[in-house]
């Protein structure tokens, strides 16, 4: 019997799962079939997807609410789809997109191949996109350089003072937070533009 599963992922900048569930709900999933895995920072292990690919069969439906649960690029996300449609022939179906659900005409291979191409125009777009976002950013910083803007934090030049009174607490006789109030500097400044100053002999 086909069965159908529902898969959730959120990340810990995104908010609590419930708009997720209440979606795969609508679509009569069970709670019971519904595999959750919450992502924080770097860490991409997925162990309930992990779980949900050893459950999946043949003709069984992975039931999504957007397509970018299946991956954080759409690199990760072709790759998961080939995954699931093609190595072990399950279906997808993408609450927010219908297009891409390869269950549309299961009788053969059209909802597939429908499927398949827009993710892959959908792929193509994005990654056009975020060349052409690259090549303006790139030529943007080149026309501001050309006009003399600089770019990252510049250092304020020092006080006058401050080579004197960094000697002076070199040679320990000031504190570290007195010559940094005599200069009008804050303490940790201060002590980090001496350093940078030992760096440079």
């Amino acid at each position: 019997m086909r069965k159908r599963y529902g898969y959730i992922r959120v990340s810990a900048k995104e908010q609590n799962p419930e708009r997720q569930y209440v979606a795969l709900q609508e679509q009569g999933i069970g709670k019971k079939d519904i595999f959750l895995d919450k992502i924080s920072g770097k860490d991409f292990e997925r162990p309930a997807y992990k779980k949900l690919l050893k459950k999946l069969k043949k003709n069984d439906v992975v039931v999504v609410k957007s397509i970018d649960r299946l991956g954080r690029n759409y690199g990760e996300i072709l790759e998961q789809w080939r995954k699931l449609t093609k190595e072990i022939g399950a279906d997808i179906q993408v609450i927010d997109m219908p297009l891409l659900n390869t269950d549309m005409f299961h009788e053969d291979l059209t909802g597939v191949f429908i499927s398949d191409l827009v993710l892959q125009i959908l792929a193509y777009v994005a990654e056009t996109e975020r060349t052409f976002i690259k090549q303006r950013q790139a030529e943007g910083i080149a026309i501001a350089k050309a006009k003399g803007v600089h770019f990252g934090n510049r250092k304020r030049d020092l006080p006058e003072e401050f080579d004197k009174y960094r000697k002076l607490w070199m040679e320990r006789k000031i504190t570290c937070r007195k010559a940094a109030d005599e200069l009008g500097m804050s303490y940790s400044t201060f002590y980090r533009r001496c350093q940078d100053k030992k760096d440079e002999i």
